[in-house]
């Protein structure tokens, strides 16, 4: 018999996609809700509550359940690590949180899977855990990118990889071969929130939309925490900034509610695209 997945849950709709899909498939989950980031919409699911820094509570309510695999999922912003509550396991790491933490994102995810692992848990990524999550490759939508959208997403794509080595962020907007704005720690959301406010003459508009918000993974990240992710709210945004569509690296991003998703772009005139990993450069 399949033991619980664990699930280490933010904000959002990932970790809410991948317990309904264990529950759809048969699997039991264990949702260990992080307090000051809790998603209401995982109510309806078996788990509980811990803080940032409560390691040993959380272990042992994994423990308990019976998890064996655990999946990291949802929006986490970093804590202010001098006001966290910590218990015993949380006091010991923590020198090591903090050098981590200096180092960047990638090196803090990376630290959070080894000490998982270091304590009997096997850690499994976002797409193993639900594998219709992961991109595809190609065009999804009734709407195909036009020869100078796919150049907007070489370009964008060549960037995106750029920011990552940096470990700045996974994301940003081309338009008419002009990056317009990259992904930093605001977000998706934000960024798209704030490229809508620039004047028309930078960018498309209903019903004249143009250019590109492309997503990829950073090159050397921990690929089982925090891929980048796009769903109904992405697409939304995306036409309020008059963009003519998404791109998303293939099996290195995922997609949320496909179907919903895809019907709301064909809706709004947007493509959704998936491309590879070694898509050339511009």
């Amino acid at each position: 018999m399949t033991k619980p997945l664990g699930i280490i849950s933010g904000l959002g709709d990932l970790p809410v996609s991948i317990a309904q899909n264990c529950i759809d498939s048969g699997r039991d989950v264990f949702v260990v809700r992080l307090k000051g980031f809790i998603e209401p919409k995982l109510e309806a699911f078996p788990g509980d509550a811990v803080g940032l820094g409560e390691l040993g509570k959380l272990f042992s309510l994994l423990g308990a359940a019976g998890c064996e695999e655990v999946t990291f999922a949802g929006i986490v912003k970093r804590p202010n690590f001098t006001d966290l509550k910590l218990d015993f396991k949380g006091a010991r790491l923590l020198p090591k949180v903090l050098s981590a933490a200096r180092k960047g994102d990638d090196a803090l995810l990376s630290l959070m899977v080894e000490e998982f692992e270091r304590n009997g848990f096997k850690v499994i990524g976002s797409g193993a855990a639900n594998k219709a999550l992961l991109m595809t490759n190609g065009c999804l939508t009734e709407r195909e990118p036009s020869e100078s959208d796919l150049e907007d997403i070489r370009k964008g794509a060549h960037i995106a990889g750029e920011m990552g080595r940096l470990d700045i962020g996974q994301g940003c907007i081309v338009v008419n071969g002009l990056v317009l704005a990259v992904e930093a720690q605001e977000g998706t959301d934000a960024m798209l929130i704030r490229c809508a406010s620039l004047p028309d003459e930078l960018k498309g508009s209903q019903p004249n939309q143009e250019g590109v918000l492309v997503k990829r993974a950073k090159p050397h990240q921990e690929r089982r925490i925090d891929l980048p992710t796009a769903g109904m709210s992405t697409i939304e945004e995306a036409a309020a900034a008059g963009l003519a569509g998404i791109a998303l690296e293939t099996e290195g991003s995922l997609l949320l509610d496909r179907k919903a998703v895809v019907s709301r772009a064909n809706e709004l005139g947007l493509f959704i695209y998936g491309f590879s990993p070694d898509i050339p450069d511009e």
